[in-house]
This record gives C-alpha cells, sequence and structure tokens, in this order.
C-alpha cells in the first residue's frame, strides 16, 4: 500500500446527532436482545438513519435492513429527520417484499428509540404493513448493531470524499438520492459479503426463496 501510494478508508466518528429519544412516548419491547441471526427472510428487519454532510447543511438517508442476508429493500433520503421520512423508507420495504410476493407478516422491526421510530403515526405504518415493533435501550449502539454496520459500509463505501459513487459535490436531494440508489443497487446485487462465505445478499435470498418454492411443489419443507 505504501509503495502504490494507498491508504485505508477509516470510518470517521459521527457528529450530528440523529437518535433522539422522546420520553413521553409508548415503546415497543426488545423482541430481539441482539440475536440478529434469523433463519430466513421477513423475520426480522432493523432500520435506522443517518446524516450525510452536504455543501449546505446535511442531508438525511434512512434504511430498512433484512437480518436473514443484510439485502435492503427500502431506503429514503430526506433533508428533514421527521417521522414521515422513516415512515417513507417503511413504505417503500413493504412495496417492495410486496412485488416479489413475499410480503411481510408479523415480520419484526427493530430500531433504536428515536423519537421517528417511536411515534404514534410510525406505529401505525408498522401495523399495517405486518410488522411488530421492536425498540432497544435508548443511547446502546449495540441495540441496534446489525443496521448500524450496514450505515457504516453505506458512510465508507458511498458517502466518503472520493468515492466511487460520488461524481463530485453533494449538493441536493437528488444528488443524495442518486449516490444512495447505485450504491444500495450494487449492494443489494454485486456486494460480495464476508458473512455470505462472499455472496451478494440478493443472490442468498433467491436461493432461500427457490428452495421454498420447489419445496412446496414436493410437499417437503
Amino acid at each position: 500500500m505504501r509503495a502504490n501510494g494507498w491508504r485505508g478508508v477509516s470510518r470517521a466518528r459521527r457528529t450530528p446527532r440523529t437518535t433522539e429519544s422522546d420520553p413521553a412516548a409508548a415503546r415497543g419491547p426488545d423482541l430481539v436482545g441482539r440475536l440478529w441471526r434469523v433463519p430466513a427472510p421477513n423475520r426480522l428487519v432493523v432500520a435506522d438513519f443517518t446524516y450525510v454532510p452536504m455543501t449546505c447543511g446535511f442531508g438525511y438517508t434512512a434504511f430498512v435492513v433484512d437480518a436473514y442476508a443484510g439485502l435492503i429493500p427500502g431506503w429514503e433520503c430526506s433533508l428533514t429527520k421527521d417521522t414521515a421520512f422513516v415512515q417513507r423508507a417503511l413504505r417503500h420495504a413493504a412495496a417492495y417484499r410486496a412485488r416479489q410476493g413475499h410480503p411481510f407478516d408479523e415480520t419484526i422491526h427493530h430500531s433504536d428509540a428515536g423519537s421517528q421510530y417511536t411515534a404514534m403515526h410510525f406505529g401505525e405504518t408498522l401495523m399495517l404493513a405486518g410488522l411488530q415493533p421492536s425498540v432497544g435501550t435508548v443511547g446502546d449502539a449495540l441495540d441496534n448493531a446489525l443496521c448500524e454496520t450496514t450505515i457504516g459500509l453505506y458512510k465508507t463505501e458511498c458517502i466518503r470524499d472520493g468515492s466511487p459513487f460520488r461524481t463530485g459535490p453533494i449538493r441536493t436531494l437528488t444528488d443524495l438520492e442518486d449516490i444512495t440508489s447505485a450504491w444500495v443497487s450494487w449492494y443489494n446485487t454485486r456486494r460480495l459479503m464476508h458473512r455470505l462465505a462472499r455472496r451478494p445478499p440478493a443472490e442468498i435470498e433467491a436461493e432461500y426463496f427457490a428452495r421454498l418454492q420447489a419445496g412446496k411443489h414436493t410437499g417437503h419443507p
């Protein structure tokens, strides 16, 4: 690396605060207990959002991540971090699964205790999408470590200066959406994941659903 002038990419510490809990909000129980491994897609999704430095201020990107293979079925970018912003990411995830023919059905939705995720309107959106709320403890990143890891990859691979997904400064919401869309598509379909034996998330999910369909035809589980 020294001979070629290369240096590793480090994950910089985040400075803007994104998680702000609402002490008055009713919160769902923690149904996960940091047990992120699940035997199938649609059993557990995790959600969080992060800030993105722009030329003027900050933007925000929310993710919904399926715990089985780490696939991202839903995401959303915004210039404000309100409840409607994370609701849109959730609706996109539900629509993605519905288009696949695998809608959410009592799927656990795990998030941190941010006010956006404990708001009454967000709880209604969860229920309508076929999801059960699960909320980690306040101020403990390990209680949502799986989504934090995905966000770390996004910040390192997509948002940093010099990222191959960037063509210049992030000036507008459209700029942010364009690079995020390109990264999510690559991440889902082409990124080789160590925990998946160097295969991409979409490939692992497709293999699972193919086995499931074959089992239905043969009458075997």
